[in-house]
């Protein structure tokens, strides 16, 4: 059997979109027992109660979650509010731990995806299992390493599987937290559109701007669901307080989400048109780059007869300040603009550095 083989009938447990919510972290009973309350209170459409329970920190001397304990506490919020269970597992003991408990839902975090020693420990011991198992994707834009997570747990027979889209970390500033970097979930949803999908919107942000508008997005190219952090008093949240919101909040949240259909019947034609058109100006798009590189490979010329440095920073200046000046008169955002240009850019770079080292 391959991931393509799958069925993950599991989902279909669930009203989509599927959503998951609850605190980042389990702080004490008191508090899961109360968010459980007003989650549950405010009649949104909510079946699973998240909490981390082992909370892996960047540096040490953090909170890094109660331990076993907090598991007592999700098996309450299970018997007193009827929600399904989930939490994070990263290594055997907490698969072990978690089991034994009975948390309905386990998922692998982006730090552990990023190990594959780590996710054949845990896929070893969770070898069997009818629960399913989401895999984050890993902190790294790595599609191979995502894809070979699922494949390790698939190894161990594994077959109830999803997959949670949490973004990427990167060195650059942006508005996210960690960048979505759509097109690698999108190419991972494309090879494997068997596999449920759920956006984490909380983790892509790391604010509470923007969730709504994160999550609608996801939702519009087919997304089946999403997990969002939900804290009784985010404010005083042990851990990612500025991204965590009320129960309250997060009901608003889902009550205006829309479903996206993905049966084209009645529109074929229009849609059929639209995108032979975007066919077409995909086309002339290739034809322009093509002509663009052999310019370049002209002016890396130039410049190796000459002893001239490849990267002219003056020249970089140029062009960021003509993408800013494109994205005022085009209307689209100066990011798209940028990341078009720095792209076409670093090529350029490697087209003129072939011919400096004759490659």
């Amino acid at each position: 059997m391959n991931l393509k083989d799958l069925k993950n009938e599991w989902i279909n447990e669930f009203s989509q979109p599927l959503m998951i919510a609850g605190p980042c972290s389990a702080e004490s009973e008191a508090q899961m027992l109360e968010t459980a309350r007003r989650i549950k209170e405010t009649h949104a459409n909510v079946p699973i109660f998240r909490a981390g329970i082992w909370k892996p920190r960047t540096k040490p001397n953090g909170f890094e979650g109660v331990g076993v304990i907090g598991l007592n506490w999700l098996k309450k919020v299970k018997e007193e509010y009827g929600f399904k269970t989930a939490t994070e597992v990263a290594n055997a003991h907490h698969v072990f731990a978690a089991l034994e408990a009975d948390v309905d839902i386990l998922w692998i975090g982006a730090r552990s995806t990023v190990n594959p020693f780590t996710v054949q420990e845990i896929a070893m011991a969770l070898r069997g299992t009818d629960k399913p198992v989401i895999v984050k994707n890993p902190v790294n834009p790595d599609l191979a390493l995502w894809i070979g997570a699922l494949e390790r747990l698939l190894g161990q027979g594994i077959t109830n599987l999803g997959v949670i889209h949490r973004g990427f970390s990167t060195y650059q500033k942006t508005k996210y937290r960690n960048n979505p970097n759509w097109q690698i979930a999108l190419d991972f949803k494309s090879q494997f559109p068997n596999i449920p999908m759920l956006i984490d919107p909380s983790h892509i942000c790391g604010n509470r701007t923007g969730l709504a508008d994160i999550t609608q997005e996801a939702l519009n190219v087919g997304y089946q669901g999403a997990i969002i952090e939900t804290h009784s008093n985010p404010d005083e949240a042990w851990s990612d307080a500025s991204q965590q919101i009320t129960p309250e909040v997060l009901a608003e949240l889902i009550g205006n989400l829309k479903m996206r259909s993905t049966d084209l019947a009645g529109f074929e034609g229009d849609m059929g048109r639209h995108r032979t058109l975007i066919s077409d100006i995909d086309f002339q798009l290739i034809e322009l780059l093509s002509q663009r590189m052999k310019i370049s490979e002209k002016i890396g010329k130039l410049k190796k007869e000459n002893d001239i440095a490849i990267f002219q920073p003056e020249r970089w200046k140029v062009i960021t300040e003509y993408a800013t000046q494109k994205a005022k008169e085009t209307g689209m955002s100066q990011e798209f603009i940028e990341k078009v240009f720095k792209t076409i850019h670093e090529e350029s770079i490697e087209v003129q550095n072939n011919i400096m080292i004759d490659r």
